[in-house]
């Protein structure tokens, strides 16, 4: 592993700050990848990263034998320093030996730099890097399907393209998916600012979970999963959903378990569809609390969607809950109702693939699973509370958990009626 100067802008993860003079310049080339694209342009592709773990982490002593990885990142317009700081970070803080190769799916991007210079510049990394070219915009779900299907390791790790793994990341993934192979790891996503790229650690305390319009949450983790692991914080945490941009799984069983759900468009659910075949279909989905990969957290998308982000999401859901959710599905209809208009195709060969895996019910998921679930699991009715008189319905008003709830002129649309 590599040890350099540790002087230079956001050397060890620190923020870097623009001076007065640059930040109108700096306004304008935030809005390029929506993150301080002169800031990152400032940090050395290398730079050298605080190590966040536990301490208990880095005693840790993972076995000779560990599968081997390819590392898969889709990337559609994004900046050359994130690019190669991710780049650099998975070849530099990677045992070469675990690292059969870098897999870059270009998702048809429109910049010249990300063409032949990258071409060039990657051909001289000390590990193979593989460009695969997308002949038209095809989103994340099918172009990480391309660069799945063009690696070669044991084992397939996705990335985003603006992440950066720190020390010692990549064994505990592996050695987890050695123990058993069924199991989908997740490191810990530490935070990179979008705006100074200071180096945040991420938490051991919260895992993934969603709400009742299936939008991915992070929550704490429960004194039940704490109690399983007898208190301790380095041993992996169940968890019931996975953000979904950054995690490993054996390439064996990613084809066997049904891989993506081709049927699914850009990006958007994908996660939590992901999430629920794993667990129902008799794996299990963990974050390993000794792997710390940052990721640049946006506050907004800098790409456009085909039809926009709203309808993708609505279909990409209305999919998920078509085959995994049975009965409860009509909670998620009731609280968004613009998803029962959507066309959603044909879900055959996804029900199919549920059957053939003889995968448990939805109610199992909740039982077992995710038991702090928001989504209630007996219930008498689900509807709206109408005075007749006056046409007023109870409504959330697009309040929290635990405040009050409003009054307003009955609209017949569920949502937050």
């Amino acid at each position: 592993v590599i040890s350099r100067n540790q002087e230079g802008p956001g050397e060890m993860g620190k923020a870097v700050l623009i001076p007065k003079d640059d930040q109108e310049k700096m306004k304008e080339l935030f809005k390029i990848n929506q993150f301080n694209l002169m800031a990152s342009d400032l940090i050395a592709l290398n730079r050298s990263l605080p190590d966040v773990r536990l301490e208990g982490c880095k005693t840790k002593v993972y076995p000779d034998e560990l599968p081997n990885t390819s590392v898969v990142i889709v990337f559609h317009n994004e900046a050359w320093s994130t690019l190669l700081r991710t780049v650099y970070s998975v070849i530099n803080r990677s045992p070469h030996y675990l690292l059969s190769e870098v897999i870059l799916v270009d998702d048809a991007s429109e910049r010249d730099f990300l063409k032949l210079t990258l071409e060039n510049y990657v051909k001289n990394l000390e590990v193979p890097v593989k460009i695969i070219r997308m002949e038209e915009r095809s989103g994340l779900i099918r172009a990480r399907l391309r660069g799945a299907a063009a690696s070669q390791g044991q084992v397939i790790t996705f990335l985003d393209a603006h992440c950066e793994c720190t020390l010692g990341w990549l064994e505990p993934l592996l050695a987890r998916i050695k123990e058993d192979r069924k199991t989908v790891v997740c490191p810990i996503i530490d935070v990179i600012s979008d705006d100074t790229f200071e180096y945040m650690a991420g938490s051991d305390m919260t895992y993934g979970g969603f709400n009742w319009k299936l939008n991915f949450r992070w929550y704490p983790v429960p004194q039940r999963e704490m109690d399983r692991r007898k208190g301790d914080r380095t041993l992996p945490v169940r968890t019931p959903t996975m953000a979904g941009g950054l995690f490993s799984i054996d390439r064996n069983y990613f084809e066997e378990i049904g891989t993506y759900d081709a049927g699914m468009d850009i990006w958007g659910g994908e996660n939590l569809e992901m999430s629920f075949r794993i667990w129902q279909c008799g794996g299990s989905l963990e974050i390993v609390t000794c792997s710390h990969v940052g990721h640049v957290f946006r506050k907004a998308t800098p790409y456009t969607f085909p039809g926009g982000t709203g309808h993708v999401i609505n279909k990409n859901n209305r999919r998920l809950a078509e085959v995994w959710m049975d009965e409860f599905k009509d909670f998620f209809y009731i609280i968004s109702p613009g998803v029962v208009k959507v066309d959603y195709g044909d879900v055959s060969v996804r029900k199919t693939l549920r059957e053939n895996l003889k995968c448990k019910p939805f109610s199992w998921y909740l039982e077992n699973i995710y038991p702090d679930s928001q989504i209630p699991r007996r219930y008498y009715s689900l509807g709206e509370i109408r005075n007749v008189e006056t046409n007023q319905c109870l409504d959330n008003m697009g309040r929290k958990e635990n405040e009050k709830v409003g009054i307003f002129n009955c609209h017949g649309m569920g949502g937050n009626q």
